[in-house]
């Protein structure tokens, strides 16, 4: 007996970006809290990209990523046939790794005491109810969005009725009324895909979600009090977050980005930061709204621009500053602006003392970011459930003044420059919209801080989340 392996906990994340860290960055946090008599080993089984070649800086970026996180063993599942040169379903294209999900975790040499899968991998469920190991599902985004997809199943017709004739509002368990305009975007197959999931949530051991009940309490309620589930109970949820990677980048080796150098010289809450994520970017007719906005507005700012992607990729290119600006602008802007036209160290510029608004997609990632250091928002959603996080940024946490855009069909959302500038003004200024803002993310970055920390609501989660895991496991 003594010398059985240690139980492992098998991760399942998905290959995007943000789902991806997430999921290694929460693992961390159970490996922080499973010490003792509750000690575990981790184990990431890592399915590749379905992107293509030309998209390979993205994966060296990964694995970059995956070396950095010790205590995990990384195991790459082999690859699959599969479309490479039409769009990918991902929880089409996860499901089809199931044959080798199911092989590598009955390989392993360690017991394993759970699985942990990502909320679009859904089909692997299967897999560990037919191996008999507890399963838990992963949700890298809200509570709200987590409340909205348990709550589908049974009013996904109604909710894709509405959608269709874009008006009216749509009841999520925990928020008030949310405006078509505000739901998720609308390529999601009228939230076919949506409702099989939150279906498929109910048959998990239980739901571990990246917030924090101090940031959402209203839906967390709900789906603990069956709202969102009306004659059934939902499993048990865990709210653990913000789960991010804060570590320093600046080192001996690694000085400063030219940004963070650029934000040095500026006084404090000066700079309004303008980024969009790892897909956004704009067209010039965009592009040059912006510019007039920010021109009009006087503040001072730091605009991560980047130009539309090559070919059939997602991700954009470093954008060509003379093919996207006005002329003339980045000369009338010298010495107030910067435009940075390819990656930028976004948590690091969060961090800075200098940025005091951020113009942001509303990735939740991104989100949490600006509230862990208390940076209120403009928020400008792009794609995904994006939308419904701007909504509950302004009108359930109030840490972000509003943004109005001008819909432009599928291809998002158009933003004009009077409306930027109004916005920054508000956001950067005196009215009261944005003086209750900037209060509220001073309360929200308290609020973050202290869930984590000992005796925090995400700390007491986590910690039930391992006694749980561990109480599951069985040895044979």
């Amino acid at each position: 007996m003594d010398d059985m392996p240690s139980p492992t906990v098998v991760l399942l994340p998905m290959w995007a970006p943000g789902h991806f860290s997430s999921m290694l960055q929460a693992g961390r946090r159970l490996l922080l809290r499973g010490t003792g008599a509750a000690a575990f080993t981790l184990t990431a089984l890592v399915i590749p990209s379905p992107a293509r070649a030309s998209e390979a800086a993205s994966s060296e970026a990964r694995s970059c990523e995956m070396a950095s996180f010790d205590g995990i063993d990384f195991r790459r599942l082999p690859a699959v046939e599969h479309r490479a040169d039409r769009p990918v379903n991902p929880s089409e294209y996860i499901r089809l790794y199931a044959p080798r999900v199911r092989e590598a975790i009955a390989g392993l040499a360690a017991p394993v005491a759970a699985v942990v899968i990502d909320f679009f991998g859904t089909a692997l469920l299967d897999v560990a109810h037919d191996l008999a190991v507890p399963a838990y599902v992963y949700f890298a985004s809200t509570g709200a969005t987590l409340a909205l997809m348990l709550r589908l199943p049974a009013t996904r017709e109604e909710v894709a009725a509405r959608l269709r004739e874009r008006q009216g509002v749509v009841d999520v368990p925990g928020m008030p009324p949310v405006p078509v305009a505000s739901m998720p975007s609308p390529e999601l197959n009228d939230y076919a895909w949506f409702a099989y999931h939150g279906r498929r949530f109910m048959e998990a051991r239980g739901i571990v979600v990246n917030t924090a009940a101090e940031l959402e309490p209203g839906v967390l309620a709900a789906i603990a009090d069956g709202r969102c589930t009306p004659g059934d109970r939902a499993p048990p949820v865990y709210p653990i977050g913000p789960v991010l990677s804060l570590k320093p980048r600046v080192d001996d080796d690694h000085p400063p980005h030219e940004c963070v150098r650029w934000l040095d010289g500026r006084p404090p809450a000066s700079v309004v930061f303008l980024c969009f994520g790892s897909r956004g970017w704009m067209s010039a007719a965009q592009a040059r709204e912006v510019a007039a906005g920010l021109e009009r507005s006087g503040q001072s700012f730091l605009w991560v621009l980047r130009g539309p992607p090559a070919g059939s990729s997602l991700y954009p290119t470093d954008a060509d500053l003379g093919d996207l600006l006005p002329d003339g602008f980045l000369e009338r802007t010298k010495g107030r602006g910067l435009v940075w036209p390819s990656w930028a160290p976004q948590t690091e510029v969060l961090a800075h003392a200098a940025v005091g608004g951020f113009v942001t997609h509303c990735g939740w990632n991104s989100i949490l970011e600006s509230l862990w250091h208390g940076v209120p928002m403009a928020p400008w959603p792009l794609y995904a459930e994006q939308p419904l996080n701007a909504f509950e940024l302004v009108a359930c946490m109030g840490v972000a003044v509003e943004l109005r855009a001008v819909c432009a069909g599928m291809d998002g959302s158009f933003v004009e420059a009077a409306e930027l500038e109004r916005a920054v003004r508000s956001l950067m200024g005196g009215s009261e919209e944005g003086r209750k803002a900037r209060e509220k993310a001073v309360e929200m970055k308290a609020a973050c801080r202290n869930a984590v920390e000992e005796g925090g609501a995400s700390h007491a989660a986590t910690q039930r989340l391992v006694q749980d895991m561990l109480e599951s496991y069985a040895p044979k």
